[in-house]
């Protein structure tokens, strides 16, 4: 199945019922008072995060989407049934905005997660509302209100908690199918993967991490060259980013240094805070050389590099192994980190040092 990773989609909750204007007829009481009932209120439409769901694909060719209309009211002060409630359900990670302001609406980042998008409708009133001492035969009555519309921008940006980052054909394929059961597309020609993939990698019993392996990236990426620039986004969710170098190409005049410094500025271009993620350089192919550890020093001068660096070769395994266990312990220290931080704003909450009151200058966008 294609991957689609965005999609437009206009939605438009139902319009409230109208309320009527009704008089008792009945046998004994042929004058009887008003008796129009209300309205009923229009459909609204949610949209709800499915970890069943792996793509947009769905929105891609039913791009309309209407909820059912109250019903109108009825005589003896019958109201209109509610018009039925409309879900869509999207990918875990899908982003939704206002297509035509830009703004962010909801992150629905877990299984499970709703928010209410368009409300339907409120009814209208029967003219049982508008009886009075003065006005006993009242001939009012109002009209639904209309559900609320809108165009919203789809966006999904995978989970994973390590993201593969490198020029095609850096063997960011190959160690993917190395470390984890996802199986991409391996071939000796440029652009292979089309689309992202994901692979759970595991390291012993209840240790684990996903990892993103997207199409590669190109000089030029964050301007619109090549493939890559259109997965970007998902490497923003990412806790740690790899940057698979191809230390031995097999065009002599391809320089290495150069195509790895190109990946960062694109990197910049597109997102500075995507730049600044931890990032740890990954020199990968170094079977292929007669002495790959002189040749690795030396990329590692040229280049500046003062992070962390590993040597691997993705094909045969060496270095695999002792990388994956280095991420896995980058993961949980992080994850042990972000625990106690969060702990200890909480504490620092109890104790009274923050007065809750006063505003506060963050602005969160509460989910409808």
């Amino acid at each position: 199945m294609k991957f689609i990773d965005e999609a437009t989609i206009k939605i438009y909750a139902g319009d409230g019922g109208n309320g009527v204007a009704t008089f008792r007829r009945e046998k004994y009481e042929p004058l009887g008072g008003p008796s129009g009932g209300d309205g009923g209120r229009g459909g609204s439409i949610s949209i709800e995060a499915d970890r069943n769901i792996n793509t947009l694909v769905d929105y891609r060719y039913s791009r309309v989407f209407r909820a059912q209309r109250g019903e109108n009211g009825r005589s003896a002060e019958c109201y209109g049934a509610k018009g039925e409630e409309m879900l869509l359900r999207v990918p875990v990670g899908t982003v939704i905005s206002d297509k035509a302001s830009g703004q962010m609406l909801v992150d629905l980042s877990e299984h499970g997660q709703r928010a209410q998008m368009a409300a339907g409708g409120k009814g209208g009133l029967g003219n049982v509302h508008f009886k009075s001492s003065l006005n006993r035969a009242p001939r009012q009555c109002t009209k639904g209100d209309p559900g609320e519309e809108l165009e919203l921008y789809l966006e999904l940006k995978v989970l994973a908690d390590v993201g593969l980052l490198g020029m095609p054909n850096a063997g960011k394929s190959t160690y993917i199918r190395s470390v984890s059961a996802a199986k991409p597309k391996v071939a000796d020609y440029p652009f292979t993967t089309l689309h992202p993939n994901l692979g759970v990698v595991r390291v012993d019993t209840e240790r684990s991490f996903v990892i993103a392996d997207i199409p590669g990236i190109i000089e030029g990426a964050a301007e619109g060259a090549g493939l890559g620039h259109q997965f970007l986004r998902h490497l923003q969710r990412t806790s740690l980013l790899l940057h698979l170098v191809d230390i031995a190409p097999f065009d002599e005049a391809v320089d290495p240094v150069h195509e790895a410094k190109a990946i960062v500025e694109e990197l910049k271009k597109y997102d500075q805070a995507l730049y600044e993620k931890p990032r740890w350089l990954i020199l990968n192919k170094i079977d292929m050389l007669p002495d790959s550890a002189q040749v690795v020093k030396k990329f590692v001068k040229d280049y500046g590099w003062k992070g962390p660096v590993f040597a691997i070769s993705a094909i045969s395994g060496i270095g695999c192994k002792e990388l994956t266990y280095a991420i896995m312990e980058h993961i949980e220290e992080s994850k042990r980190l972000a625990l106690e931080a969060e702990e200890a704003n909480s504490a620092f909450k109890q104790s009274g040092l923050i007065n809750e009151s006063l505003p506060s200058k963050t602005v969160e966008i509460k989910e409808l």
